[in-house]
């Protein structure tokens, strides 16, 4: 059931947000006090990034208060955001922050209205706890309030699996495929049953679910390079093994990925519950043929949003009745409908809108994998230069993957550029 927004709103601690330029429409300087009464508020996201008939719905539900101004911005929505307030003119009220930049916003956190000041803090036992603490400083101020979450799990082929002789039934390949190594041999029984069925489709995917399986990343909260430890040694030696065994899939771009997913070449998709939509777009005519199940070791987070108020909202208090309103229980499902946008609330999983078996699947309820999967996804920390760092690592797996270069050479190669990085963003 939805909350009802004088729940979700409680006090707001006034502060004068000093006198900064306006946004939205206008061009002039206010006050910035979020004393209320604003004519009209803006809000910018990037395509799929919320689901379209939410935030048309968002327009008619707080019409009587004020003009909700939707844009969807197009290109480097990073860049974009920065530009803008950057040159204090035009910034939105209301504004989405990608999963994998919100570690670099959190740098520059006074540029945002700190959420709790608004009662987000009494929300947050609603979601789960490794997104809420992504989304805030490390003195606690929250500065993004959670779009969606990106839980991995493994879709599969139900009937490429029947043809190799491997389980078919969810529960089953979820436990005889535990371990990588599982996962591999299953694979190398598969090509040999039915030739070009690759059981891993990317060496970067499962690079990212391994790297993200784990409670360290590139740089440690002391700000200090350790992607040359063990942890990050023992991700690449799976992917270098997979790819040594053979069971990955030739790299395809483009429509070659969406033919690989429709002619069976692709057995698997390991990645976030967003997949879903990639491949019911891409894998034309194979409705009923696919099925999740866990990928192995355990979860990983991938992906996935948050919605922030600048300091120069014009009413920061309509403007989280707003956020919180599209991202309250019953439209978080219908994000996840409409955009394969999944919940960051476990609240949402039992809706009828995410418990409903889903054809494409079989009828399989795949809540029942992938909201397990959110709610087990360790807690990261991911620094504003992680990204950064981190990219090395995967251009030299694809040098390994498409290219054929040694794997001992393309490791060394790899944390010798992500050290040169490293120094350059500032990092020990």
């Amino acid at each position: 059931m939805e909350l009802s927004r004088r729940h979700l709103l409680l006090s707001f601690a006034a502060a004068a947000i000093g006198g900064t330029a306006a946004c939205g429409s206008g061009g002039t300087t206010t006050g910035g006090t979020g004393g209320g009464g604003a004519k009209e508020l803006t809000l910018w996201y990037w395509g799929g990034g919320l689901s379209d008939k939410v935030v048309a719905d968002a327009v008619k539900q707080f019409a009587g208060k004020t003009a909700l101004k939707p844009s969807v911005i197009g290109g480097d929505f990073k860049q974009k955001l920065v530009t803008t307030m950057n040159g204090r003119k035009f910034v939105p009220d209301i504004t989405g922050i990608k999963g994998e930049n919100i570690a670099s916003m959190l740098e520059e956190a006074d540029r945002f209205i700190d959420l709790n000041t608004l009662g987000a803090d009494k929300l947050a036992s609603q979601y789960v706890d490794w997104k809420w603490k992504q989304g805030s400083t490390k003195d606690g101020k929250l500065i993004g309030f959670p779009i969606d979450i990106g839980p991995t799990g493994m879709f599969y082929r139900e009937d490429i699996f029947k043809k190799g002789g491997l389980p078919t039934d969810p529960a089953k390949v979820s436990e005889e495929m535990s371990t990588w190594d599982d996962l591999f041999a299953a694979g190398q029984k598969l090509i040999k049953a039915v030739p070009e069925a690759y059981i891993v489709s990317s060496a970067e995917g499962v690079w990212d679910v391994v790297v993200g399986q784990g409670s360290k990343r590139f740089i440690d909260e002391s700000n200090k390079f350790i992607g040359d430890q063990a942890h990050i040694r023992s991700a690449w030696d799976v992917v270098m093994k997979a790819l040594q065994l053979g069971v990955v899939a030739p790299k395809f771009d483009g429509q070659d990925t969406n033919a690989a997913l429709t002619n069976g070449k692709y057995a698997t998709q390991i990645g976030a519950a967003w997949v879903a939509l990639d491949i019911k777009n891409g894998a034309q005519g194979t409705e009923g043929k696919w099925r999740v199940a866990h990928n192995p070791v355990g979860p990983a987070n991938i992906g996935g949003s948050f919605l922030a108020l600048t300091q120069q909202c014009r009413d920061p208090k309509l403007a989280f009745e707003i956020v919180t309103w599209l991202l309250g229980p019953e439209n978080a499902a219908r994000g996840f409908a409409d955009a394969a946008l999944f919940p960051a609330s476990p609240a949402t999983y039992t809706s009828s809108a995410m418990t409903e078996g889903d054809p494409f699947f079989g009828g399989q309820k795949t809540i029942e994998i992938l909201g397990e999967a959110a709610k087990k996804v360790p807690v990261q920390y991911e620094a504003p230069a992680d990204a950064a760092v981190g990219q090395p690592f995967k251009d030299e797996i694809v040098n390994v993957w498409t290219k054929g270069k040694n794997p001992d050479t393309a490791w060394n190669d790899a944390v010798a550029t992500a050290k040169q990085i490293a120094e350059r963003q500032g990092v020990s």
